[in-house]
């Protein structure tokens, strides 16, 4: 058998039209299979506030795991602070708001905001929401995410932006 053989044989089995199907759906999926191994993404649940109402939206989105909980929490409160992917909805903070820096020891973690996240966006003004709220939300999402935490302690700019706990959640949370 020759290699024009060969090649003659291969493209009779793909002038058939399911055929062709079937190989591409194929390669795609042992492409998608390969990616989702590789990249290792895992699919996770965020909480967020919407402006109007206050009213509880949830998301999933996919995030790269990590050897690191202390990763997954930056990524985490990274992606809190970006807000909902909904063009209707307002970030729960301003967009100015950054993490300065995040620290997990002893099963609390503690999260460092830039300054900006004292100051409500204009949505929430015109909701007559404070900015307490934006810091429970934080603190709850990043409790029901990460559940082998202890606690969370908040800082802006390294000081303490509430002392002590929040209190128990009631409803979605």
């Amino acid at each position: 058998m020759s290699v024009k053989d060969i090649f003659h044989s291969i493209g009779g089995f793909f002038r058939v039209k399911t055929t062709r199907r079937l190989v591409l759906l194929l390669l795609i999926s042992l492409f998608a299979l390969w990616n989702y191994l590789a990249l290792g993404f895992v699919r996770r649940t965020f909480v967020f506030s919407s402006v109007a109402g206050w009213s509880i939206i949830v998301e999933d989105r996919m995030l790269r795991r990590s050897g690191s909980r202390e990763d997954d929490m930056i990524r985490y409160v990274e992606e809190f602070l970006l807000g909902p992917v909904s063009p209707d909805l307002a970030p729960p903070f301003p967009r100015e708001t950054r993490l300065k820096s995040l620290l997990y020891r002893g099963g609390v973690a503690y999260v460092d905001l830039s300054g900006a996240a004292l100051f409500p966006t204009p949505e929430q003004e015109a909701q007559g929401a404070g900015v307490f709220g934006n810091f429970e939300t934080l603190y709850r999402g990043i409790l029901r995410n990460f559940p082998y935490l202890q606690g969370v302690r908040l800082f802006v700019d390294g000081n303490a932006a509430f002392a002590g706990e929040f209190p128990p959640a009631q409803g979605a949370f």
